[in-house]
């Protein structure tokens, strides 16, 4: 990744250097032959000219030779292309100037033949809302303005890798399309490497900074692996693309960049001018009194870091400490950075709910963002809500988000990080926080073992509490096997005894931590239909569930809410009419078991449209009934999820638990409890299915 951050800092006539006159110059001592003071007086000045202070006294810089970038294309170029903004005075116009800007990010995505992945990263990039007209984008190459993205996805089964490369220009909002620009940096790009390239590309103005996200094969055009030096990677597609820019615009002038910093001292996100002051800081101070002497700033220059300055303070990012004088808060750069990107989130969502609740505005304070990346931004408490748009949350395509038409009225983002659940457009979901710390199972298993000398198993575990029933015991055993199948501890032996650590509590609150990481919250589907399909249907439904619930869901009266308030109305109105409750008054008292009959219903129905397709007569499972069979695949309805269960005469449908995905095409053993449930033990199969 390159990204031009050089910040703007022009200092007009009389170079700042020490005089030439000056004792010793010429020479640059190091160690103890340079005192403390002076040294560190020149690695600042080493640094605000761009230099690297740590090589001070080691020669040049060392080339890069890694392996990477020696076998790589492009290394040259690369190597040559400059690192700094490259200012330079321009006497025929008398001001400063340097080359246009670009930020180019990229990375390489190994493919592997799993192209799965990189699918859902073309259908990202094709979202609806990232052209200038808000329609979806559209990919282009060199001679077509309509590429077909899943073509070049198939072009790539057995490409080893692909290059991603996001080009903005700085300069992007002055051009209705970035695509001649695009096509011309990969002409260049095709020059440099020696190879004509196989690319698509799709431009997005949904930020306020235009980009162009290109794919590129990793293949040559002999077929041959593509590979591309590091430093062309980092600087040289910059440097050409900077080129192209300045080529079109000409030369950026000091005159358009501090018109530029003009309009950022105002903005809540971080500018320059914030990059600035923080290069400029002591120990937070920063001190923007103008020094007598050569080495004062440009008053122009001045006026805008002092502007930015009493902006800050007004944030309560900054404090005044004397005339011209500001400390800086330790957190200004972060909290600055989270307000730009809440920005861009607020702007997201207020585009979807405006188009979900047909052009319905809603007060800024009703847009939520739940960012688990951001301390205090996670998720609180549980949502729920309709799935109204999806996405990445971030560059790399790795974490996702949602964002929710809430019941409660409000709109949330909401992190969810790598979570693969399925989030249908339109589906109402509860969002829920996930705990990073070890369970009361983890804390059982430690003590029963510090017991037994450090030895856990189902039977231990009973004998040291005769009181366990067996779903308990198991569900605790369930839980080693997670632990062992993500980080290999605990250790189980042939004889089913588990050997615990003295350390187990602490392995397994690392483990929830790193899942906590990557999947911030639980995802539950309530609904896949809308919510007015569910008023009427013979299935244990959310509504129902609403209905029983000693402490319901709060409901608001606009968007999702209003439209769960109907659909809830409705729900009422058809279980009177079905006998399966009655009004006293304005209460609605429902017939005892209600989930469990209205789930009967739901079951029998489906077991017998699959009658044909099992060609197995369905026969409902009772309570207290063993089930012994083969587990053939899950089966969603509205009541739930369910296994299909095939056995020597018939099939049955029984609740699903999480882990059974595993179990599929495998025999199992389980017993009917009288809630509905079912309690799996070892019968059939070996070990039972894992359960997490």
């Amino acid at each position: 990744m390159a990204l031009d951050d050089a910040p703007f800092e022009p200092r007009l006539g009389r170079s700042r250097r020490d005089s030439a006159g000056s004792r010793g110059a010429g020479k640059v001592r190091t160690g103890k032959a340079l005192g403390t003071d002076a040294r560190a007086k020149l690695l600042r000045q080493i640094a605000r000219r761009g230099g690297n202070p740590r090589t001070l006294g080691k020669g040049a810089v060392k080339k890069n030779n890694s392996r990477f970038n020696a076998r790589g294309r492009g290394a040259g170029i690369g190597a040559a292309a400059p690192r700094t903004s490259g200012w330079s005075f321009d006497r025929g116009r008398g001001m400063h100037v340097r080359p246009r800007r670009v930020s180019v990010k990229a990375r390489v995505v190994k493919l592997g033949g799993k192209l799965q992945a990189a699918t859902s990263h073309v259908r990202y990039l094709q979202r609806d809302g990232v052209s200038r007209e808000g329609e979806p984008g559209r990919f282009y190459t060199t001679f077509a303005d309509d590429a077909d993205g899943k073509a070049f996805v198939e072009r790539s089964t057995l490409d080893r890798h692909q290059f991603r490369v996001i080009v903005s220009p700085e300069d992007g909002p002055a051009f209705d399309t970035l695509r001649d620009f695009t096509r011309d940096l990969m002409a260049r790009m095709e020059e440099d490497l020696g190879t004509t390239l196989d690319w698509v590309a799709v431009d997005h103005f949904d930020t306020g900074h235009p980009h162009s996200h290109i794919l590129i094969r990793g293949i040559t055009e002999q077929g041959r692996i593509l590979n591309i030096a590091g430093d062309y990677i980092a600087h040289g597609i910059r440097h050409r693309a900077s080129q192209i820019m300045t080529q079109a615009l000409g030369m950026q002038s000091e005159l358009e960049v501090r018109q530029q910093l003009e309009q950022e001292v105002d903005a809540e996100r971080l500018t320059r001018l914030d990059r600035m002051l923080i290069g400029k800081a002591r120990d937070q101070v920063v001190d923007l009194r103008e020094p007598a002497g050569r080495n004062s700033l440009d008053p122009d220059h001045q006026q805008l870091l002092v502007a930015r300055a009493r902006t800050l303070e007004r944030m309560e990012l900054a404090q005044r400490s004397g005339p011209l004088r500001w400390t800086l808060s330790p957190t200004m750069e972060t909290t600055l950075h989270d307000m730009g990107m809440r920005g861009d989130i607020i702007r997201l969502m207020h585009r979807e709910m405006t188009r979900a609740r047909d052009g319905e505005a809603l007060e800024v304070n009703q847009y939520l963002v739940h960012d688990s990346s951001v301390p205090g931004k996670a998720l609180p408490q549980p949502v729920i809500g309709k799935v109204i748009a999806a996405g990445s949350a971030d560059d790399h395509h790795e974490r996702r988000y949602l964002i929710l038409d809430g019941v409660d009225g409000k709109s949330h983002y909401v992190d969810i990080g790598t979570s693969s659940e399925k989030t249908p457009l339109g589906a109402t979901i509860r969002l829920s926080p996930q705990v990073a710390e070890a369970k009361a199972s983890d804390r059982t298993i430690a003590a029963i073992a510090r017991e037994y000398g450090g030895r856990y198993s189902a039977q231990i575990h009973q004998d040291h509490d005769s009181h366990a029933s067996t779903d308990y015991v198991e569900a605790h055993v369930r839980r080693l096997e997670a632990l062992r199948r993500a980080t290999g501890k605990p250790e189980r032996g042939a004889d089913g005894i588990w050997t615990i650590g003295a350390d187990h509590v602490e392995r397994a609150s690392a483990y929830e931590r790193g899942r906590q990481q990557a999947q911030p919250v639980r995802i539950e589907l309530l609904s896949s239909s809308p919510m007015n399909d569910l008023a009427r249907v013979n299935a244990a439904t959310w509504l129902d569930r609403e209905l029983v619930a000693e402490e319901p869901t709060r409901i608001g009266v606009t968007g999702h809410g209003k439209e769960v308030r109907a659909a809830l109305a409705l729900r009422r109105q058809w279980l009177v009419e079905e006998q399966l409750a009655t009004l006293e008054g304005d209460q609605l008292v429902c017939r005892r078991n209600l989930l469990r009959l209205l789930a009967q219903r739901d079951v029998r129905a489906a077991g017998e449209a699959l009658t044909k397709e099992v060609a197995l007569p369905f026969a409902e499972a009772g309570t207290g009934e063993r089930i012994e069979g083969t587990i053939r695949r899950r089966v969603d309805l509205r009541s739930g999820s369910f296994a299909l269960v095939e056995r020597a005469l018939n099939f049955t449908l029984v609740p699903w638990r999480e882990g059974l995905e595993r179990r599929i095409g495998s025999s199992v053993s389980g017993l009917m409890r009288e809630n509905g449930g079912i309690s799996w033990t070892p019968g059939r199969s070996r070990s039972g299915p894992q359960i997490e």
